[in-house]
């Protein structure tokens, strides 16, 4: 938790600010027991009115400033906790957007979400605690023990007796806490990621009614929640009645004594009352101390997860010296590439080489598997390759830095994302500054405008999360016309076409030959129809390149073509 401290570097006025009125309303507090006793020892004993008048006035003023020292620390420890609390989660966000696909794959999606909103929270809610408590209590402990004893040295010996005996039990009940909570920040990951799961998927769900079994799942990760939950709170239960326990065993001989001592005259009525004011001051004080460090514990579980993510280094990061543009303009070139994911035994690619240049369309097809999208992933840079090079105008994508590269692209993905919010925000995803005007040429491009149309606020239409108001049609043709505001140097379609009707695909790529006639397009297919135009057609197999050519070329020569479309052909038929 100490290596997030350095968050707080923005919030130093802040706690010295704390700290300032912490220590004046601290001071304020332990001076007010001293004025009650001579108020009683004097005033009342002499039956002084002024002097139980002035007294009584003093003590009003201290407490008003001491209100107000509460207010003020209780305001800028929450505005600094929140503060750092939401500069976490912000360096949390920029680090895990620069993760590569592979790292969003280890960690896990359900995972970042709950250490960037509950680990976080769990952190900043401890340090507004520490704020709050750790420089008040040890103040309010200290002065109390040296008042306490001032007052009364042989009376001080039963509280300072009782504070080992008090701080002993914390130790116990907080060593069984401490490992539960851990497994607790463990298993709300796992309650987010079956959760997720069950919303994102609830359609396939549905159609093979794993209803049942899904609730199943999700109550038995319910249950381990709960049940640890549970667990931690029945240890942490003990906790507070212990420490009560010994509060008021300590103030009953307090009373028992120190009335003995009154009784021998030996000790004043007013030095009583003030000493049993500090006596509960100082266990009050241990109270908010042993709460903090219950606390911690639990904070520093989350604190590790958070510094987990923090200290991981993304496999894919900017050149040092990146290289000139070179001055070419929507030139693709793999050489000799090969490729495997982490963890996979064989390669996913093997020695692929081919050029796409301005101006052509090169499309690629293949079985399943057999590393098409793996093809286009590599050429923003999403994975780096193993052997080889992934050139982009001449340049190997890593001395290019990402943003640049990326600039260079406009990327349609296999499955359409779509943002919460219009049509208008989604498309000019693609392009901040797109004009209305670029707008409607892309959506028309896309051939998105007639069911644009029919809505009511037309490209003002509000889109639902994940575009889930929108057929998987509408959706691939507003993540194309994404794509096209942009303008790129270079277009990577993702198999971006299988929703669509024939008609739609034909009119879709008679308006793009006309949109990308000076880019680089580069088509992952499943239908051949779809490519039949296109300048050059990669076909892969198991990860290698069974041949390159023009539909009619393959048609003639390739054997693994052929029977790609011999077999879409039968299909056709018999549907």
């Amino acid at each position: 938790m100490i290596s997030l401290l350095k968050f707080l570097k923005p919030y130093k006025l802040q706690v010295i600010l704390v700290a300032a009125f912490t220590l004046f309303g601290s001071l304020l507090e332990l001076y007010l027991p001293t004025l009650m006793a001579d108020v009683v020892d004097v005033g009342i004993v002499n039956s002084d009115m002024g002097y139980i008048l002035k007294n009584g006035v003093w003590m009003i003023l201290c407490s008003l400033l001491a209100i107000i020292m509460t207010v003020g620390k209780a305001f800028f420890s929450s505005k600094t906790a929140l503060g750092f609390g939401r500069d976490i989660r912000r360096k949390l966000f920029v680090k895990v957007e620069h993760f590569s696909l592979e790292e969003f794959g280890k960690v896990g999606s359900a995972s970042l979400i709950t250490r960037t909103t509950n680990d976080v929270k769990q952190v900043q809610d401890v340090l507004n605690m520490m704020l709050n408590m750790m420089t008040r209590a040890p103040l309010m402990l200290i002065g109390g023990i040296v008042l306490a004893v001032s007052r009364d040295a042989k009376l001080s010996i039963i509280f300072l007796a009782s504070l080992p005996i008090l701080a002993g039990l914390i130790f116990l009940i907080t060593r069984k806490a401490v490992p539960l909570f851990g497994v607790l920040q463990k298993k709300t990951d796992r309650l987010n990621l079956i959760l997720r799961e069950g919303l994102t998927g609830v359609r396939v769900i549905r159609a093979f009614n794993r209803v049942d079994e899904e609730k199943k799942r999700f109550e038995q990760a319910n249950k381990e929640f709960r049940d640890t939950g549970i667990a931690v709170n029945r240890i942490m239960a003990f906790l507070f009645p212990v420490m009560m326990i010994m509060m008021n065993f300590t103030n009953i001989a307090i009373i028992w004594f120190g009335g003995i001592r009154v009784d021998e005259g030996t000790m004043q009525v007013g030095n009583l009352m003030a000493f049993l004011q500090y006596a509960s001051m100082i266990l009050f004080a241990l109270i908010m101390l042993s709460m903090t460090f219950v606390m911690i514990p639990r904070a520093q579980a989350s604190a590790d997860r958070i510094n987990e993510l923090l200290m991981i280094a993304p496999k894919i990061s900017d050149p040092k010296q990146p290289t000139e543009d070179s001055g070419l303009y929507g030139h693709v070139e793999f050489k000799d590439v090969t490729f495997r994911y982490t963890g996979a035994e064989k390669p996913v690619l093997e020695q692929i080489s081919f050029k796409a240049k301005p101006g052509e369309t090169t499309a690629i097809i293949g079985s399943t598997g057999a590393g098409k999208t793996t093809i286009l992933q590599l050429i923003p840079r999403f994975f780096d390759i193993e052997e080889g090079a992934v050139l982009v105008d001449g340049i190997d994508v890593r001395k290019i830095p990402q943003k640049e590269l990326r600039k260079k692209i406009g990327y349609v993905p296999q499955k359409a994302s779509l943002f919460s919010g219009t049509i208008r925000d989604n498309i000019r995803f693609g392009k901040e500054d797109a004009t209305e005007e670029e707008i409607l040429e892309a959506l028309e491009a896309a051939q998105a405008s007639e069911f644009i149309e029919g809505k009511e606020n037309g490209i003002d239409a509000y889109i639902e999360q994940a575009g889930a108001n929108l057929s998987g049609g509408q959706k691939q043709r507003l993540s194309i016309a994404r794509a096209l505001v942009r303008k790129p140097e270079i277009y990577l379609f993702d198999d971006s076409f299988s929703a669509l009707d024939y008609k739609t695909d034909k009119k879709l790529r008679d308006a793009l030959e006309k949109r990308t006639a000076d880019a680089a397009v580069i088509i992952v297919a499943q239908r051949v129809s779809t490519i039949t135009e296109a300048d050059q057609i990669i076909v892969l197999n198991e990860g290698k390149i069974a041949g390159i050519g023009t539909h009619q070329q393959l048609l003639a020569e390739n054997k693994i073509y052929q029977e790609i479309v011999a077999s879409q052909q039968a299909e056709e038929e018999s549907a």
